[in-house]
This record gives structure tokens, sequence and C-alpha cells, in this order.
């Protein structure tokens, strides 16, 4: 029989079957030794495991001794699916979702549902564990207190810089994961639309060659402009907007210069104010200056 470790006993698997519901399971984002035991003994105890990839979950089940059958959930088959997970759980059964990688429902399907369950007054539980996203947060040495998360932005450089200039103003900082064979092209845009702001870019988190490369957008972007397309997953991590205090005219001026080599006047002038903090009629201004200096 497949043995499990048990929270209460690391030798012996535990005889209870677990309660009727939906467990959204935190899987390894890269370091196998991430699980949680209390996701071990749902995924050895589950009545049923949804996965988005079979091949996936079933390679993180044989790590640790563990054969189950599996059942695929992902975007393709979610609306077909729901009602049935949904009658499982009605009927007693208890249900687990996992991702390929890291927490379910952040940046992944799953979110409609835990919503039906809620709906129709079915249990979800959380089994927390990875996360890309904290992971780099936790690495990069920028403001933490407030951040959002945006997962991948459009692969479109028009549509991404509009999705960025939203979020300019935003005293928070800001999460992105990107391929690595679009990172130097997000960082581009990012560096235009955020101009001086501080990042961080991290990249196989967990694993061997974990790193986080830091330094101004425009720097990064610089880098990896010039640099090999990287291996692994990437997480960008965008400091919030400066303090006006610490932006010098000089500071000003060059990132209003790099805004305008591609923006309009009053969109570069828009996104230095956001950055810096300054008011934007001051801001508009110096643009105007420095786009009709000879």
């Amino acid at each position: 029989m497949t043995r499990a470790i048990s929270p209460d006993h690391p030798t012996e698997r535990s005889a209870e079957p677990l309660a009727p519901a939906l467990y959204i399971t935190a899987t390894p984002i890269g370091n196998r030794g991430d699980v949680t035991l209390r996701a071990l003994e749902a995924l050895a105890r589950a009545d049923r495991l949804l996965c988005e990839d079979t091949r996936v979950t079933r390679k993180l089940l044989g790590m640790y001794g563990l054969s189950r059958p599996l059942i695929a959930y992902h975007d393709h088959n979610a609306e077909s699916m729901r009602p049935k997970i949904l009658a499982w759980i009605a009927a007693g059964e208890s249900v687990v979702l996992v991702s390929d990688a890291g927490t379910p429902l952040i940046s992944d399907p799953g979110f409609k549902l835990a919503r039906d369950c809620r709906a129709a007054g079915l249990p979800v539980t959380a089994l927390p564990g990875a996360s890309a996203a904290l992971a780099a947060l936790a690495v990069c040495g920028l403001p933490t207190d407030r951040f959002f998360f945006l997962g991948f932005l459009p692969p479109k450089s028009a549509a991404r810089r509009a999705e960025l200039a939203e979020v300019a103003g935003l005293r928070a900082s800001l999460v992105i994961y990107e391929s690595p064979r679009r990172l130097a092209a997000l960082l581009a845009d990012a560096a235009a639309v955020l101009p001086g702001r501080q990042a961080a870019v991290c990249r196989e988190l967990t694993k061997m060659f974990e790193e986080a490369v830091t330094g101004t957008l425009e720097e990064l972007a610089r880098r990896y402009a010039e640099a090999d397309t990287p291996k692994g997953e990437i997480v960008l991590v965008i400091g919030p907007p400066g303090e006006a205090a610490a932006w010098s005219e000089a500071a000003v001026d060059a990132a209003l210069d790099e805004a305008l080599a591609t923006h309009s006047v009053k969109d570069a002038a828009a996104a230095v104010a956001a950055a810096s903090g300054l008011p934007k009629k001051t801001v508009y201004a110096r643009a105007l200056a420095r786009r009709d200096a000879p």
C-alpha cells in the first residue's frame, strides 16, 4: 500500500479519510523539498485529484512514492468539469486541486471552481505552500508592505504598456510573471512607462541556479537586451514610485528623455510624474521644455 507522511506521525499513514471539501493545495515551484506534510497527506488520502497536467503531477507523486488516479482540470475542460466536481463533493467526496507548480488559482485556472463551491454551500479550504510571487518578494529587497500582483501581461507591446500605465501611480511593488523569451521586451516597455524604478529579475526560484538581479528598469533592460535568453521561470518585481524629494532635476530630465523617445509629451509626463511623485503639471511643463530644446 502507498504510504504518505502524516503530520501527527511521520511513519504512519492516517486511516481517517479527508472531510468532504475542495482542497486548494500548493505544490513545489522547483525544490521538491518545499512540499508540505499536509499536501502529501491530502494527495495520498483524497478521493479525487484534479491537476492541470497529469504528467507533471504524476511525476511529483512518484517522487514521494505515491500512485493515484488523476483527473485533468484546465481551461479547456473547466466548464464541463465543474458540475461534476461539485456533485462529487456534495456526495461526500474530498477533492484536491493542484496546479503544475505553486499555489493554485494564482495565475492558474481554478477561481471559478472555488466560487461555485462557495455558492453551492460546499466547503473550500487552502493547504498553503510555495508561491513564486511570494518567494520573489522575499528575496528581491524591494518594499513588501504593499504589492500588486499583475500575473502575465499581454504579449504585445502596446497592450503591455497600457496595462503598466494603468498601475503606474500605485504606491506598491508590482509583481509580474513572464517567459524568458519575452523578458527583454517586457523590461524595455516597463522602463519606458515606469522610468527610474528599482526592480529585480528573479529566476529559477528555489532551484540550484536561483538568482535575483537588481537595478533600475533601464539598467535591467539594457542588460537583458544584450544577454542571451535566460533559462527558467521569471518573476519581475518592480518597486513602488519614489518619493519626490529623491528625484533631482537631472534624474527627472533623464527619465523624461527616455520616455519621450517612445511616448507623446502627455504620456511621458504622466509616466514620470507617477514614478517620481512630482506634480503632473510640473513634469508636463518640463517635458515640453525637453521636447522643444534645441
